[in-house]
């Protein structure tokens, strides 16, 4: 880790202490930095070989056009000699993969409805910049809690993939991750357009509903394509008793592409928008979105218009019952935070 630390300290925006290691990957890595005016932000320190500009282009086109709390924030960058350096929010939850892979709880209702409103929105705004995202998936979705909120923000991240609609050609515009891949990109002539993000959150949406992939998991593409481009459509599996609910993943798991539903058209379906939607909305949201109202009267500014509507609620009381047990790094990180925030 040190000489990512050296790294970090020889640049402009390097936080003044590194809490710890966040992430690692063949990219480089994830730091937790403290700095007073920012207070804990993540690192990431990319090689300069394994860098692609963009994930710096679409992070700064987001950050120009608005402040969605549903998209992770950068702040900064730097261009170093063998590396770059990305400064942006940190997410002290973790991944929404932490849902699936806790089978021991299940997702009420009311959060599933909020958590998919938030994502959804999230991708509406990325959309309207003319970007496609193409690595959508549950990693690639962070949970944070903002400290005193009692309330969750999923937030869509990593862009490194990210491409504006007119710029992506055939040459390379298949890349993504195995089982979140639209079916489109096993065709030729590819149809290029955001349409295959909408694909890949339906499986993420599918995934958190019955901790489950459409497709049964293969190792490699050939089967994955040839079992996809088999069949006609995707049934309702068993795990998914909401038939209003499986009426929008269908859609957005819809196979043709020019039938698939777009963000903005999912956040307008019944299942967010019909009288029992509205009426699935529980007493702790209730109370959480009130809460945030009072805060943001009082002047608190990290309150957004979406945290008093309370079917964008998302309880953090629920979410950690999927936090895995073995915790002892994250503790670890948090107790830091917490001396440097006193100190």
């Amino acid at each position: 880790r040190m000489k990512y630390e050296d790294e970090l300290r020889s640049s402009m925006i390097i936080p003044i202490r590194i809490l710890g290691l966040l992430r690692k990957g063949s990219f480089g890595c994830v730091l937790l930095g403290f700095r007073p005016q920012e207070s804990v932000i993540a690192v990431k320190v990319i090689h300069k070989e394994r860098y692609n500009p963009n994930e710096l282009d679409a992070a700064i086109e987001l950050t120009k056009k608005f402040v969605c709390p549903y998209i992770v924030r950068f702040s900064g960058y730097v261009i170093r000699e063998h590396s770059m350096i990305l400064q942006m929010q940190y997410a002290n939850i973790s991944t929404l993969e932490i849902i699936p892979n806790n089978k021991e709880f299940c997702l009420p209702s009311f959060t599933q409805r909020a958590l998919m409103k938030q994502i959804l929105e999230g991708m509406k705004a990325f959309h309207s910049t003319g970007l496609v995202h193409r690595d959508i998936k549950c990693d690639n979705i962070l949970l944070h809690s903002t400290s005193g909120t009692m309330f969750v923000h999923a937030k869509i991240s990593d862009f490194g993939l990210a491409k504006k609609e007119n710029q992506i050609n055939e040459k390379n515009y298949i890349v993504g991750t195995l089982p979140f891949m639209a079916p489109e990109l096993f065709k030729h002539p590819l149809t290029k357009s955001q349409k295959v993000d909408i694909y890949s959150l339906g499986v993420v949406f599918y995934r958190i509903v019955t901790c489950n992939f459409p497709i049964v998991l293969q190792e490699d593409i050939d089967t994955h394509k040839m079992i996809l481009l088999d069949i006609p459509k995707f049934e309702k599996p068993l795990e998914i008793k909401d038939n209003t609910q499986w009426d929008l993943l269908s859609q957005m798991l819809e196979f043709d592409p020019d039938k698939r539903i777009t963000a903005a058209e999912a956040l307008q379906h019944p299942y967010f928008t019909s009288s029992e939607a509205l009426a699935d909305i529980s007493q702790d949201q209730k109370t959480l979105a009130r809460m945030a109202s009072e805060a943001k009267q009082n002047g608190e500014t990290r309150i957004t218009d979406y945290d008093v509507n309370p079917s964008f609620i998302v309880a953090e009381h629920i979410i950690r019952k999927f936090m895995p047990t073995n915790i002892s790094e994250l503790r670890l990180i948090n107790w830091r935070i917490r001396r440097e925030r006193i100190s």
